[in-house]
């Protein structure tokens, strides 16, 4: 393989890498390395051992595995990743991992346990918003029966 050759399909890798999360066609990443689609596809498959889509697929699921370690909602993590259905991302995480995204999270979060403090340290904002700016001087009437009993 010529050296600009290897050096568009690199430049097809890190496109992939920068919009992982939303859809690129194979007619889109040509257009950016200017290789016909079909060679695109062959050349980059012998140069890195995938596919570009199986590549996105890979990058996805590895940042859906580091939200899930860090305590984000399955659907939640379905969504930032890329995906639009639950039930796709979680049998396409479930034949990469062997378990479900739930059940994988609570393994990784059982090895590397959260501090029990840690959600008292998260206060809802509609909480503080109430008692911050409350509506009809509700949370001043709070704090000034906290005040006269103290």
């Amino acid at each position: 393989m010529s050296y600009s050759s290897y050096r568009r399909l690199v430049t097809a890798r890190e496109f992939l890498q920068e919009c992982y999360t939303r859809p690129v066609s194979l007619r889109e990443l040509s257009a950016v390395t200017g290789l016909s689609e079909f060679h695109l596809l062959r050349a980059y498959r012998r140069a890195f051992g995938e596919t570009p889509q199986q590549h996105v697929t890979r990058l996805r699921l590895e940042h859906a595995k580091r939200l899930l370690a860090s305590g984000t909602a399955v659907t939640e993590a379905c969504l930032d990743v890329g995906y639009s259905s639950i039930g796709s991302f979680s049998s396409l995480f479930a034949r990469a991992t062997g378990r479900s995204p739930r059940a994988w999270q609570r393994e990784v979060r059982a090895l590397v346990p959260v501090s029990a403090e840690l959600p008292r340290l998260y206060i809802p904002g509609c909480f503080v918003a109430f008692f911050v700016d409350p509506p009809d001087g509700v949370g001043s009437k709070i704090r000034e029966a906290g005040k006269s009993a103290g």
